[in-house]
C-alpha cells in the first residue's frame, strides 16, 4: 500500500506499527520507498493507545490521509472466546480506528481508507471476534460519511501472499475451505487495482473479493447466503439427498443392529472428515485417532459439524469434535442421539425395519396390491378391540337417551345444531 500511494505521487509518510523500526522488513521498505523519491518516517506506536497515537498525530505537520490496514486473528468457536481473546482482536482493528477517526477529525483529511474484511459482511465460521472488529469498521466508515467526511471501508477477501500478511499461514485445507465457500484468493496486483477503484468511488463500505462463482464444486451449506444465488453449488441426485437426510439416516440405523448402526455412523463420519480435510481416500480417516491429529481446528470443526448436521438432522453443538474426539467416540453420541435403544425388540423397532423393507423393495403394480391388502387387513384387525369397545357404549348411550337428547343428536349428525 505504502509503495502504491508513493507510485501515485505520495511524498511524505508515516508508517506506523507496534514494533515500528524493528518490525520485519521495515528497513528495506523505507529504503525502496526513500530511493522512489518519498520521505518516509517509522514510528513505533500501538495505535489502540489513545495518548501515544495522540502524540505522534499532533507531530504530523499536513495530514492529508489515513490508511489503516492493522489485523490480528484469533480464531475459534464462539463458547472458546474470552475477554481477552476478543480484546486481542478488536483493539488493533476497532479501538485503533475509533482512535484515528476522532484525533484526526479536525484535520483537514482527503481520505480516511480502513482494511475491513469480509468475514464481517459474508460471516466465517470460527471467527465472531474479528467479524464484529470488521463489522465496526464498516460502521465506523457510514457515521463518517454522514457526518460529512471521508470514509471508506474495505471488506476484503483473503490476499494470497505467501511471503507474509494474515493468509499466509493457511494451510491447503483452509483455502480448499475458502475456494468451496465460492471466493478465491487476490493476488496482490489484484488488490491493489481495487484498491484504485474502490478510492475513485463515492461508496463508505466496498466489498472487493474474487468470486468463483462456476466452478460447482461448492456444496449449498459451504457457500455463504448472501452468495448462494451467485455460486454454482454440486447438485446432488435425490438418491444421495435422501441418503443424506437426518430422516432417512435414522431409517436406515432402525433396521440394524447396535453393531451395525456404529459401523454405519463411523462411515458417515469418516465420509464428511475426508470431505473437510481434503482428503481423496476416506482410510486416511482413522476412526480410533483423534480428530486433532487428523488436523482439525477450530474452523474445520465447526465444517465438520455443520455438514453432520445435515447428514443427520440433528442441531449438533460447535464443539462437537472436541467433545467426542475420535470418529468412535462420535458414532456412539449420534448413535444416542438418533436411536431409541429402549425401542429395541419392540414393536416401533419392528414397524421401522418393515418401512425400511417396503422403501427398499421393487415391487410391481400387482404385488403392490397384494402387500396392500395384506397390510390393510392386519390394520383392520389391530382396531378391532378399539370398534368393540366403543360399540357397547354407544348403543347404551342411545338407548338410555331421553327424547330431546336422540334429537340433538340428530340435529348435529345432519349439522343443524
Amino acid at each position: 500500500m505504502a509503495r502504491r500511494l508513493v507510485e501515485q505521487g505520495v511524498r511524505r509518510l508515516v508508517l506506523l506499527s507496534r514494533r515500528g523500526p524493528d518490525a520485519g522488513g521495515a528497513a528495506e521498505l523505507t529504503a525502496a520507498l526513500t530511493s522512489a523519491g518519498a520521505d518516509v518516517s517509522v514510528v513505533a506506536c500501538d495505535a489502540a493507545d489513545r495518548e501515544a497515537l495522540a502524540e505522534v498525530v499532533a507531530g504530523i505537520d499536513k495530514l492529508t490521509g489515513v490508511v489503516h490496514t492493522a489485523g490480528v486473528l484469533d480464531d475459534g468457536v464462539v463458547e472458546s472466546l474470552t475477554a481477552q481473546r476478543v480484546r486481542k482482536v478488536m483493539d488493533p482493528k476497532a479501538s485503533a480506528a475509533w482512535n484515528l477517526h476522532e484525533l484526526t477529525r479536525d484535520r483537514d483529511v482527503a481520505e480516511f481508507v480502513l482494511f475491513s474484511s469480509a468475514s464481517g459482511i459474508f460471516g466465517n465460521a470460527g471467527q465472531a471476534n474479528y467479524s464484529a472488529a470488521n463489522t465496526f469498521l464498516d460502521g465506523l466508515a457510514a457515521h463518517r460519511r454522514a457526518q460529512g467526511l471521508p470514509g471508506l471501508s474495505l471488506a476484503w477477501g483473503l490476499w494470497d501472499q505467501q511471503d507474509g500478511g494474515m493468509g499466509a499461514g493457511l494451510a491447503d485445507t483452509d483455502r480448499d475451505r475458502i475456494s468451496r465457500s465460492g471466493s478465491d484468493a487476490l493476488t496482490p496486483e489484484q488488490g491493489l487495482s481495487l484498491l484504485d477503484s474502490a478510492r475513485s468511488r463515492a461508496d463508505a463500505v466496498l466489498v472487493p473479493v474474487a468470486l468463483e462463482l462456476g466452478s460447482g464444486q461448492a456444496r449449498a451449506e459451504d457457500v455463504p447466503p448472501l452468495l448462494r444465488s451467485l455460486v454454482r453449488v454440486t447438485r446432488r441426485a435425490a438418491a444421495s439427498r435422501a441418503a443424506d437426510s437426518g430422516d432417512s439416516l435414522a431409517r436406515r440405523l432402525a433396521g440394524l443392529s447396535g453393531e451395525q448402526q456404529r459401523e454405519l455412523l463411523i462411515g458417515v463420519i469418516r465420509e464428511q472428515a475426508a470431505l473437510v480435510l481434503g482428503y481423496q481416500d476416506v482410510e486416511l480417516v482413522e476412526s480410533d485417532r483423534s480428530f486433532r491429529e487428523l488436523g482439525f481446528d477450530s474452523l474445520t470443526a465447526i465444517e465438520l459439524r455443520n455438514r453432520l448436521n445435515a447428514a443427520t438432522g440433528l442441531k449438533l453443538p460447535a464443539t462437537l469434535v472436541f467433545d467426542y474426539p475420535t470418529p468412535q467416540d462420535l458414532a456412539e453420541y449420534l448413535r444416542g442421539e438418533l436411536v431409541d435403544d429402549h425401542a429395541d425388540g419392540g414393536l416401533d423397532a419392528e414397524l421401522d425395519r418393515l418401512a425400511v423393507m417396503l422403501s427398499s423393495a421393487g415391487a410391481d403394480r400387482r404385488e403392490r396390491e397384494r402387500i396392500g391388502g395384506r397390510l390393510a387387513a392386519l390394520l383392520s384387525e389391530w382396531n378391532a378391540p378399539l370398534r368393540d369397545s366403543e360399540a357397547p357404549d354407544e348403543a347404551d348411550d342411545i338407548e338410555s337417551a331421553t327424547a330431546d337428547e336422540l334429537f340433538e343428536l340428530l340435529d348435529k349428525e345432519f349439522g343443524n345444531s
